[in-house]
């Protein structure tokens, strides 16, 4: 079988990667069409990848730009003349951009034979922080480029069942389900040395426009009032100088590490670390993160304010603490108190629902369940 995916970001990389992987093993002969234009350092990429096919993208340096949304017609536009040269028998289409919905949904009415599964990874422009005027032109017409086009799929996969929740009037349920996002083994030594007169927390990932510094900062000031605290932060983005700049000022100490591939070297700073921050705005609608699993398969329990599929898990597995506006000062006191027996506990906790929800295990036996009904 012919395997097209497309995709437009580098930044679920890892998850394609996968996704290519599964495919070649069943025997099967995979293209994988991806931009050439990396979202995140906002370079071109120069390097070449087995089965992959980099289109010239055109650059844009705003995350929230019309010259971005140009970039991904653009591509989309171009992604698929490539897509009907190679014929595919199954077309695998990353969603965002909603450009590469329309234009998949177009290709599929044309060749009604071919397969074609959307693999829904963010919701635009849901997840993007301009609060009641989402509602509103132009991104209802955005939004519509995506939900006009889901009714011409064979499957639909979402990146968590949020995403199930917000979309289900447009599912069919016999037709859809959530794969999360998935990561292979790694094999790290963790030894981990938690400070009983300190609370060292950390932040991971991109530091954008989404992350709600001012409730980082209110909980960081709040448990220092009890207990000296640390921040480690690993990764950049935009909002760096601020977060650090605020938390400085809350008194707390901030270790700036950068931006850190290597899982050991994360996992030894995790392992001096009592909880890792997953905490965003609470306009974005987001029900998973990807910082979350790096959290999770190194065995740190998080501080949460991600709704629906974090918030359960946190809840049913005691893999963290859930946050919200109304009790910063209780969860404050709660992490400065907490002892090192349920720290532990909560560590093995992590790592077992990374095995039972994020391994590339559970990922495989997903998407094989799924080609079963194609």
């Amino acid at each position: 079988m012919k395997v097209v995916i497309v995709n437009c970001f580098d930044t679920y990389e890892e998850r394609i990667d996968l996704l290519h992987d599964f495919f070649i093993k069943k025997g099967h002969d995979v293209t994988i069409i991806q931009s050439d234009f990396r979202h995140f350092k906002k370079v071109r990429r120069v390097e070449e990848k087995t089965d992959f096919m980099f289109i010239e993208s055109k650059p844009y340096y705003k995350n929230m730009s019309l010259a971005r949304l140009a970039s991904h017609y653009n591509f989309a536009k171009k992604a698929f003349k490539i897509v009907e040269t190679l014929q595919p028998d199954l077309l695998y289409t990353i969603v965002p951009p909603n450009s590469l919905a329309k234009f998949a949904g177009a290709h599929k009415k044309k060749h009604v034979k071919v397969k074609l599964i959307f693999d829904l990874i963010d919701l635009w422009p849901e997840t993007m922080p301009v609060g009641k005027i989402v509602k509103y032109p132009p991104f209802t017409f955005w939004k519509q480029m995506r939900d006009k086009s889901l009714k011409f799929a064979d499957f639909i996969i979402t990146e968590c069942d949020l995403y199930q929740t917000v979309l289900k009037e447009l599912l069919d349920s016999n037709k859809s389900t959530t794969i999360y996002l998935s990561r292979k083994e790694i094999n790290n030594q963790s030894f981990p040395i938690l400070n009983e007169d300190q609370i060292h927390l950390c932040y991971l990932g991109s530091i954008n426009n989404i992350i709600d510094i001012p409730k980082i900062t209110s909980l960081v000031e709040s448990i220092h009032r009890i207990k000296p605290v640390t921040l480690h932060i690993i990764g950049d983005g935009e909002s760096r100088d601020t977060l650090i700049k605020e938390t400085n000022l809350t008194g707390a100490k901030v270790e700036y590490h950068g931006k850190i591939y290597d899982p050991q070297k994360k996992q030894d700073i995790f392992d001096r670390c009592h909880f890792g921050m997953n905490i965003m705005k609470d306009t974005v609608c987001v029900g998973l993160t990807m910082k979350s699993i790096d959290y999770f398969q190194h065995g740190l329990p998080i501080i949460n304010n991600i709704q629906a599929d974090t918030t359960e898990i946190v809840e049913y597995y005691n893999t963290g603490i859930n946050i919200s506006d109304m009790h910063i000062e209780e969860v404050a006191h709660m992490i400065a108190n907490i002892n090192k027996n349920m720290l532990l506990e909560m560590r093995q906790n992590t790592k077992q629902v990374f095995n039972e929800m994020f391994s590339y295990h559970v990922f495989e036996e997903k998407l094989n369940a799924i080609m079963k009904e194609l």
